[in-house]
């Protein structure tokens, strides 16, 4: 049954300018073409988390050429995932996918299930993944909040330059409301919204002129207030153990034998953070280290 907001005309009125803007303007990328099918879809999914679209066609491309279903990538070592991430960062992405590859493999005959509470079992799926999934695969009716479409939605219904840093409920209640009824212009309007914020209504100089929103937007009406939350920071990464984990894990993935603890101590001059980022590297499951003092990518 249709929300209150949902069925507010002014609200319907959003789906299908930006419908139309992105049947007209969306990018040509492979998982979004037929024949990536759910499992292209699924790893474009955990390779655009936190990453540009730049960086990930690349290494989609030889993923998806190397391990074309599920069960390809699940008889591989979990290492073998880390290797071929490259340096897409976030590497436990990589170990996560392995994992949903096996239990897809194992639970579901190698074919990526259908149904979002299916999709939400699987090792390393979260709600955003398990509703990208169901909408871009399989056409279903979910509301897909990434940060993209939160900032869409914050600007154009709420008013606000940014939405909050991290997705509260009256997002996804705000989000659930927005959702076209029917099921496959809701999996449209979700693609559709994400693109949006990826190319036009961006964090920095957004473009309100070339916005199908710009005469329905509430920031934009009331004049683009300026952010009034805390000071919003970007992401540093130089001289991070996040940067240190890197590096070390460069000299890992371009090794054919197990590397000596000194080839690693070669990496970052000060000894207390690499030990602490090869520390962390080895709870987090991406490295295994050796009884002789090697360390290696996982095999198990």
């Amino acid at each position: 049954m249709p929300t209150a907001l949902a069925a507010d005309p002014a609200v319907s009125r959003l789906h299908s300018p930006v419908i139309a803007w992105f049947e007209a303007h969306a990018r040509d990328l492979p998982w979004r073409r037929p024949d990536a099918g759910p499992w292209g879809v699924m790893v474009s999914e955990f390779m655009l988390q936190q990453t540009p679209v730049s960086r990930v066609l690349p290494v989609y491309e030889q993923w998806i050429s190397r391990w074309p279903r599920p069960a390809d990538l699940a008889k591989e070592a979990p290492g073998e995932a880390v290797r071929a991430w490259g340096r897409l960062g976030y590497p436990r992405r990589a170990l996560r996918l392995h994992g949903a590859a096996v239990a897809i493999t194992e639970r579901h005959g190698g074919d990526v299930p259908t149904q979002h509470a299916q999709l939400l079992a699987l090792p390393g799926i979260g709600e955003y993944t398990a509703a990208a999934v169901a909408s871009f695969a399989y056409g279903q009716r979910h509301a897909v909040l990434d940060t993209n479409v939160r900032r869409v939605f914050a600007r154009a219904v709420t008013g606000v330059q940014y939405p909050p840093n991290a997705t509260t409920a009256a997002e996804r209640k705000l989000a659930r409301a927005l959702l076209p009824e029917d099921e496959a212009t809701a999996a449209r309007w979700a693609a559709a919204s994400m693109e949006l914020g990826a190319l036009v209504c961006t964090a920095r100089n957004e473009d309100c002129g070339r916005c199908p929103l710009a005469e329905h937007c509430a920031w934009l009406a009331a004049g683009k207030p300026a952010h009034e939350g805390p000071a919003r920071r970007g992401q540093t990464y130089a001289g991070t153990d996040r940067q240190v984990r890197g590096k070390l894990l460069a000299v890992l993935r371009e090794a054919v034998h197990p590397v000596p603890q000194a080839a690693l101590d070669r990496v970052w001059d000060e000894p207390v953070q690499r030990a602490r980022a090869l520390d962390g590297l080895v709870a987090d499951g991406l490295v295994e280290p050796l009884p002789d003092g090697s360390y290696r990518l996982p095999l198990t």
